[in-house]
């Protein structure tokens, strides 16, 4: 590639947020070079286990010893890696990180990022969640409030498609839906308890998912949801968004996308005489060479731990301790949401009834504490939500009968009773003490310092906890569900892989890292659109409001651009 080229934008990292900001640049006319560390996927061509079964794999998907060891913090998460989508998850012994508090780090490395493998909840904040941190004096003021992003969350929703249902709630505003999945029956008697025999206003409604649901033929070059329930090996129909089924797609048909994969950005290029970014620096992943290249404008879409490694590594004369650093607020304020805590039960009864399909979502359950005075918690602020699901066990709960011969043959056909489990989402509180850092001894690979990580639960964090399995509990008991089990593993923050901040968004360049517009306030040819400019954390997954967020940056980077505010 010819260095010499200046591009109009340079977009870093094509996940969930990158292949927004490819597509409304590229769209606008602005020449993108678009930047990924891991290698080429392409849709539908490169999801090579999309159409395996179980049985296709030696050990049933689990992963072999030298795996285990291969994929050491991924296996954290208990439900992933398997043989199936291992290629979309780092290799840990490849990508060390230093953990000074433990931090499960949950990454994919590869054209389209973790879009390829994200839930697909997709849920919006309301001005609850923007304004919280000023009405409690926690951090610093969000500068923009549920007005200003409202009309990026229609573009966004009706551009990815989002299935759900309108609920009027004040905490989780609608969106634009189409139509929703259907609830299974127990889920069904679950809503129906929790409204007759609690009086805070408990909701239960199918998650909002960024799937294509009904007819939706206008969703260009996607077709509708299969039910496979194989989403994170790459879905060949573009049921689900992602970035290699959609935005990407959109930004190469303009002309105007320059895609690079295997390019590792170390480095934002600071001009100390123009006082702008001139372009990024990197280094070729497989061959290790290192290379600039020049751009007016630089979106950093890398995510959020990725993005924040790369402005402290920018230093200059100007930013001794990182790019856009003046505030010292730089890595501090990490977040993640509650994960890995909840309840389960047995539900007696209804074994007339089945699914139809693999429902790829679940139920969702929105906040319903700390909204007003009736419902105020004394121990701690913020507030939580619930992701769960109900199914029919299956044939395994036959081994332990004392069957044979035909009667064993029969329990082997038949499913097995109905079970429920639900998972706790609560929000982290964003400490300034709560840190990452680049470690001054430990490198990678590519000869680049280590990302370090000092990230804890506080007590707020703990109190909540607490009444997250209360909740649940009592919710599960008040829908008549038997043996209900509360569950809490062990794990660090970044497990949700919800990770965010550590540049975060602020009116005041004193205390913050990027202004209203995504930009960074001292250098605002650089926007951060990524996990990392979030102030706080709501409790409902992030990934449709980075979408927002991005889109809306790109239209502005455009609309300067066309000024000639960064010529």
């Amino acid at each position: 590639m010819d260095q010499e080229i200046e591009y109009d934008a340079i977009v870093v990292g094509t996940g969930i947020s990158g292949g927004w900001a490819a597509k409304e640049l590229c769209e606008n006319g602005l020449k993108t070079l678009v930047l990924e560390r891991g290698p080429m996927v392409e849709h539908i061509k490169d999801y090579k286990t999309m159409n395996d079964d179980p049985w296709d794999y030696p050990l049933r998907g689990r992963l072999s010893k030298e795996d285990l060891d291969k994929y050491h913090v991924q296996k954290r998460l208990g439900w992933a890696p398997q043989e199936d989508v291992k290629h979309f998850f780092v290799n840990d012994l490849e990508h060390p990180y230093v953990e000074t508090k433990r931090f499960d780090w949950i990454r994919g490395y590869q054209v389209g990022g973790r879009s390829l493998t994200w839930g697909r909840q997709s849920y919006r904040w309301s001005d609850i969640d923007f304004e919280a941190n000023k009405k409690e004096n926690i951090s610093v003021d969000w500068p923009v409030r549920y007005k200003d992003i409202s009309p990026w969350y229609d573009k966004v929703e009706e551009y990815i498609g989002v299935s759900g249902e309108t609920l009027g709630l004040k905490q989780l505003p609608d969106g634009k839906f189409l139509p929703p999945m259907e609830l299974h029956c127990p889920e069904k008697d679950l809503k129906k308890a929790m409204a007759e025999k609690f009086d805070d206003n408990r909701v239960l409604t199918i998650g909002r998912a960024a799937h294509i649901t009904g007819n939706a033929s206008d969703i260009e070059g996607r077709g509708p949801c299969q039910y496979r329930n194989r989403c994170w090996r790459g879905c060949p129909y573009g049921g689900y968004f992602s970035s290699n089924s959609s935005t990407l797609p959109a930004a190469e048909r303009t002309g105007n996308m320059t895609l690079r994969p295997n390019s590792i950005v170390y480095e934002v290029v600071y001009d100390e005489v123009e006082k702008k970014a001139t372009g990024v620096s990197i280094i070729d992943a497989q061959t290790k060479e290192k290379m600039t290249f020049k751009g007016k404008i630089v979106f950093l879409c890398a995510s959020a731990m990725a993005s924040v490694g790369i402005l402290l590594q920018s230093k200059s004369k100007r930013f001794p301790n990182g790019l856009g650093n003046d505030s010292d607020a730089l890595g501090r304020g990490i977040m993640d949401h509650h994960y890995r805590l909840g309840a389960r039960a047995k539900v007696d009864g209804r074994e007339d009834s089945y699914t139809k399909g693999r429902r790829p979502n679940g139920f969702y359950i929105p906040r319903f504490v700390n909204l007003d005075e009736k419902t105020k918690k004394d121990n701690y602020v913020r507030g939580f939500g619930y992701q769960g699901s109900a199914s029919r066990q299956d044939w395994s709960e036959s081994v332990a009968e004392m069957g044979y011969g035909e009667e064993l043959t029969k329990e082997i056909l038949e499913p097995g009773g109905w079970q429920i489990g639900v998972t706790g989402f609560g929000e982290f509180l964003p400490y300034d003490d709560n840190r990452v850092t680049l470690s001054p001894d430990k490198k990678d690979a590519w000869g680049l310092p280590q990302l370090a990580f000092d990230v804890e639960l506080k007590e707020n964090e703990r109190n909540m906890r607490v009444d997250i399995k209360k909740q649940i509990v009592a919710m599960l008991e008040a829908a008549g569900f038997k043996d209900v089990q509360p569950y809490e593993g062990t794990h660090g923050p970044g497990l949700g892989i919800h990770e965010m901040g550590g540049a975060r968004m602020g009116w005041d360049p004193k205390t913050s890292v990027v202004n209203k517009n995504n930009q960074v306030h001292a250098c605002p040819n650089v926007y951060v659109t990524d996990g990392a400019f979030m102030t706080s954390s709501s409790c409902v997954n992030p990934s449709l409001t980075y979408m927002a967020f991005t889109a809306r940056a790109a239209n502005h980077a455009a609309s300067e651009f066309k000024k000639g505010t960064f010529s």
